[in-house]
């Protein structure tokens, strides 16, 4: 079995090095820029607005839908705000150097751009289902909004990204986050990995039994919540610190174009494996592009689809931009990156090293466990969401139950599994999702610039009267 693994594992890496990694590159960020400068740098310009939107300022009585803007926000960013915020940020820099922060700062701000994008599409392509719940994603637009332009193949490209959301939702929202929550308890606690394991599977099986209403209302709670305390205590030694911030940043910029501090990859590409490994990360950790945040986002009570868009804005912004910096700086400011430790313990000998400073001991395993399992978990339960409704449009409507004992099921195997396999999988079926969605938003983005225009057109005219 172990041999198989090994195997598998090799084929896995080979991928992700030699192809995966260098397609998302050449798509992700031409793609970000492209819909950037079409719609006039909107990531920058409506940030005010979209904070309105979700406080429910244009919120209207009788519009369509299952939950409202701020339900569907903390559902779509409880599956974002995950391991990637903590363990992924470490072994971007631990593979990257510092200079991959550089990069995933780039995705943030292009992934502002591409959540707006696949979100208003996938209001506007959005489906109810017979019992009145609401289904949509890239898998509807990419069928009904690219027939005209692909034909037939517009539902092949369809099958092929809800077959890999399904795979995704195993590896990415799934495998990954409890393969991080039971090295988590077993690292500080002991635990056996079998038997956290068996606990989350549990605790995962009592929250998503009960669909996206249930979802809005755990997550609308979890998430403020884990991220406050999470940003707290990573503040906390950053500012402990701070007579290391400007070298921080210094490094971080310094070594974005020159590599300092990236392994792996062919001889001389350090700058290229610099890139990638922040972009890779950076993708893992907002999702932007991938096409997973649509099928939460489509789910809102709006009746503009370019409202619902604007609200995805803030996702990697809060993501990304302050969450995974907040990590990164906690990391190269306490000098945990040049430790030589993999994964979640360049974290914590970062936190510890931190509030060392004010006599604080050993809290630091305390805090990003409990980071962690708060992370992961509401990741894993929305993740859920998104698998059943691929489920959903690739085999029917009865197809959600047998799927969600399945992904329970992938919870336990992802707790018990190696950590490098998991991670390494998530890589590969990333690129399987986020490669046709770049195409189907490219091929659809005239009909995004039409429905940016048509919203704050509307907007304007409110206003006036």
């Amino acid at each position: 079995m172990q041999n198989l693994l090994g195997i598998i594992d090799s084929a896995i890496q080979w991928y992700n090095d030699y192809i995966g990694g260098y397609l998302i590159l050449a798509m992700l960020i031409p793609t970000g820029l492209w819909f950037m400068f079409k719609l006039r740098f909107i990531n920058l310009t409506r940030i005010g607005h979209a904070i309105k939107v979700v406080q429910g300022k244009y919120d209207v009585k009788g519009a369509e839908g299952d939950v409202n803007h701020f339900k569907a926000l903390t559902t779509a960013l409880s599956a974002t705000v995950g391991t990637g915020n903590i363990v992924g940020v470490a072994l971007a820099i631990y593979l990257g150097g510092p200079g991959a922060v550089f990069w995933m700062w780039v995705t943030g701000l292009l992934g502002m751009m591409l959540k707006y994008s696949e979100v208003t599409l996938a209001q506007k392509y959005r489906k109810f289902n017979s019992d009145g719940t609401v289904t949509g994603g890239p898998m509807y637009y990419m069928e009904f909004g690219l027939r005209h332009k692909l034909g037939r193949w517009a539902k092949v490209l369809a099958l092929v990204f809800a077959s890999a959301t399904v795979l995704c939702s195993l590896g990415t929202g799934n495998m990954a986050q409890s393969n991080s929550m039971a090295d988590a308890l077993q690292t500080s606690y002991s635990i056996p990995v079998w038997l956290s394991g068996g606990i989350i599977t549990a605790l995962v099986l009592l929250v998503i039994v009960g669909g996206i209403k249930r979802l809005g209302e755990v997550t609308s709670r979890l998430v403020p919540f884990m991220a406050i305390i999470y940003v707290a205590a990573a503040l906390v030694v950053i500012i402990a610190e701070y007579d290391h911030i400007p070298r921080a940043f210094a490094m971080i910029f310094e070594g974005a174009f020159t590599g300092t501090g990236a392994t792996g990859g062919f001889v001389g590409s350090t700058f290229i494996m610099t890139m990638i490994w922040g972009v890779r990360r950076g993708l893992f950790s907002n999702e932007a592009g991938q096409g997973s945040a649509p099928i939460a986002h489509a789910a809102a009570r709006t009746k503009y689809p370019a409202r619902e868009g604007v609200v995805a804005l803030l996702e990697p912004m809060i993501d990304t931009i302050i969450i995974c910096t907040m990590t990164a700086l906690m990391i190269i400011v306490t000098d945990a990156w040049q430790s030589g430790v993999k994964g979640v313990g360049m974290t914590v000998m970062a936190m510890n090293t931190g509030l060392h400073r004010f006599g604080i001991d050993g809290m630091g395993g305390h805090i990003i466990t409990l980071g962690i399992l708060l992370f992961a978990f509401s990741t894993i339960i929305s993740w859920s969401y998104y698998g059943s409704r691929a489920a959903i449009y690739l085999v029917g409507e009865h197809a959600v139950k047998p799927f969600l004992y399945v992904y329970a099921l992938f919870v336990f195997f992802g707790s018990v599994w190696g950590l490098d396999i998991v991670w390494h999988f998530v890589d590969m079926v990333i690129t399987f999702m986020t490669i046709p969605n770049l195409i189907a938003l490219l091929l659809l983005s005239g009909v995004v610039v039409r429905e940016t225009k048509a919203y704050f057109s509307a907007m304007k005219e409110m206003k006036t009267k």
